[in-house]
C-alpha cells in the first residue's frame, strides 16, 4: 500500500483529525475583520446615500422659500433619525438664481481605531422659483 493513501482509522487519520480546527481559528479573525470592514462600507455608503437626500431636501425648500437659503430642518427631517443628528447642513455658493446646500454626516466607526470613512459629504443645487 501507497504511504500518500491512509485507510479510516489509521494512525495517520488519527493525528490530522486536530489540524482543521487549527488552521480555522488561525483564518477566523481574517474572516471576522473582512465581515466587519464589509459592515462599515455600508454604513459609509447608507451615509453617503443620507447626505445626498439631506442636501437635496434642503435645496429644494430652501428655492422655494422666501428667504432663499438652504432651509436645515427640511434637510434633516428628510434623513433618517441617526444620520440627521450626525449631520450639518450649510449653505455653499447660492446665487441670485439657484440655492445650493452641502451636507456632511459623520459615519461611525465599527473598528475601534480604524477610521477609514470619517464623514460623507454631498451637495445639490436648485433652481429659484
Amino acid at each position: 500500500m501507497n504511504e500518500c493513501t491512509s485507510i479510516p482509522g489509521s494512525a495517520a487519520t488519527r493525528r490530522d483529525r486536530g489540524q482543521v480546527a487549527i488552521e480555522y481559528l488561525g483564518f477566523l479573525p481574517l474572516l471576522l475583520l473582512c465581515g466587519l470592514l464589509a459592515i462599515q462600507a455600508g454604513l459609509a455608503a447608507y451615509a453617503a446615500n443620507q447626505a445626498g437626500t439631506g442636501a437635496r431636501a434642503a435645496a429644494r425648500s430652501g428655492s422655494m422659500s422666501a428667504g432663499g437659503g438652504c432651509d436645515v430642518q427640511a434637510g434633516k427631517d428628510a434623513m433618517s433619525d441617526w444620520t440627521a443628528d450626525k449631520a450639518r447642513i450649510r449653505p455653499s455658493g447660492s446665487s441670485f438664481d439657484e440655492v445650493t446646500c452641502t451636507a456632511r454626516v459623520k459615519v461611525p466607526d465599527i473598528l475601534p481605531g480604524i477610521n477609514i470613512w470619517s464623514t460623507a459629504e454631498r451637495s445639490s443645487t436648485m433652481p429659484r422659483t
